[in-house]
């Protein structure tokens, strides 16, 4: 297994972590994607140790705190061998002040992540999302003390825009607070929006990316194809109104690609898709999932390999979008030639000097 820093920080972290988003089963769709139990749980741990992985995702609102608590029965006695990352924001009752990341919702809701996970320290806090009702300075102050007090030890963020990072790392600059050194984001060969501004933010400010849902929320397991029905068994089935969309026609366009390096290689769909993102500028982690022993095993495979570079540029191209405005290149002629712009093209990652430069971590 590959390790890398998470950021511009000194924490490394294994490239492929673990999102335990399956665990438990409570709680309303969206917060319970799998039910797996305890029993399970210990089982694909013990894979995910055994293969070198040391990162293990989840958050308060998965499966109403159920993921955190068998996460943190799977990890007991071997907690040292573990990166917890865990996330809150995101509501977790009905009370006016249960959701959010006012002062009074962080601290109550560390104090509740840590006795679900059993530990007495956050490796990785994550803000869900970002709290537009609750001044940026009361947040970043709060995580700053829960840092200084030993409970947490690292900050990111998750779901953010541009500006809502950049804000809170200008703030936390200016205040002299803990920063944020992660931030988890959606980035897959058929959803590349995190590259026209997060990846650039990244590589200048010294953040890296946490990625989830690497697979476009199941769409390149690589039992999807073109005029295929949803296999049976397919969370798209009952999810798909969460997933981030993505055009049909784009979709087989990427499958198709990855079918066919797929058979030149003897590589999976899968492994393809993930070892893409590995190589991606600005990414520390990427977060594979699974139900069960065989989905975990095939996902662990993309690592420790490297994808050429001739199949790297046919997937950036079946993968290419144009991207949106102010990032379009709508100027031209000799203008455009002298002043590219200095954002990731939809076939090359960024061209960014900055502060951090995260493509040597």
């Amino acid at each position: 297994m590959e390790y890398r820093h998470l950021g511009a920080s000194g924490l490394k972290v294994s490239a492929l972590g673990f999102g335990v988003g399956t665990f438990g089963g409570k709680g309303p769709l969206f917060s319970a994607w799998g039910d797996t139990d305890a029993a399970e749980a210990r089982r694909l741990i013990d894979i995910c140790l055994d293969a070198g992985v040391n990162f293990f995702d989840t958050a308060d609102v998965y499966s109403d705190g159920a993921s955190e608590s068998i996460l943190g029965a799977a990890i007991k006695g071997r907690r040292d061998r573990v990166i917890l990352s865990t996330k809150t924001t995101l509501r977790l009752g009905e009370g006016p002040n249960d959701a959010g990341s006012s002062r009074h919702r962080l601290l109550r809701a560390v104090d509740a992540s840590l006795r679900r996970l059993g530990t007495d320290h956050i490796d990785l806090l994550q803000l869900h999302a970002f709290d537009a009702h609750t001044p940026v300075e009361e947040t970043l102050s709060t995580l700053d003390g829960l840092v200084r007090a030993g409970k947490v030890r690292y900050l990111g963020a998750s779901n953010f825009s541009g500006w809502q990072l950049m804000k809170s790392l200008a703030v936390a600059d200016r205040r002299g607070y803990a920063r944020h050194v992660a931030h988890q984001a959606y980035y897959s060969l058929i959803g590349r929006d995190y590259e026209w501004e997060l990846m650039p933010l990244g590589l200048d400010q010294g953040v890296g990316a946490v990625v989830w849902s690497p697979l476009g929320w199941g769409r390149l397991t690589g039992k999807i194809r073109r005029g295929q029905p949803l296999p049976a068994g397919s969370r798209l089935r009952e999810t798909a109104g969460f997933a981030p969309p993505v055009d049909e026609e784009h979709l087989y366009r990427v499958v198709d690609a990855l079918d066919a390096i797929a058979a030149e290689t003897g590589r999976s769909v899968p492994e393809l898709a993930l070892n893409w993102l590995l190589q991606r500028p600005t990414v520390s982690t990427v977060l594979v999932g699974a139900r069960n022993e065989a989905q975990l095993r095939q996902n662990l495979g993309a690592a420790g390999w490297s994808l050429c570079s001739a199949h790297m540029a046919r997937l950036d191209a079946a993968s290419a979008t144009m991207p949106p405005y102010p990032y379009y290149p709508y100027w031209n002629g000799q203008f455009a030639e002298r002043n590219p712009p200095p954002v990731a093209s939809p076939t090359a990652p960024p061209r960014v000097s900055g502060r951090h430069s995260l493509e040597s971590r």
